[in-house]
């Protein structure tokens, strides 16, 4: 599926039986998963007060964007 084809990843002919390069893909994964790692390490330096005020910044920002691609505009302090 090429960016823009669809509105929808379900419009996608090939959906949900997507064909995908495992090679490719495991050094990008790998390096995804370690700098999850230094991030958790990193934020478990900061204390809870912090870690947990990130968290629902980033779970936050995910509703908004994830219901913008549906055509609806949230309020951040709607959300919280």
């Amino acid at each position: 599926m090429n960016r823009g084809e669809h509105k929808f990843i379900w419009q996608a002919a090939d959906w949900p039986n997507w064909q995908y390069d495992l090679p490719a893909l495991m050094p990008l994964l790998a390096d995804a998963s370690r700098y999850h790692g230094l991030l958790l390490g990193r934020l478990a330096d900061l204390g809870t007060t912090f870690r947990d005020e990130a968290s629902l910044t980033a779970l936050t920002e995910d509703v908004i964007r994830t219901s913008a691609i549906e055509g609806e505009l949230l309020d951040a302090a709607a959300v919280r």
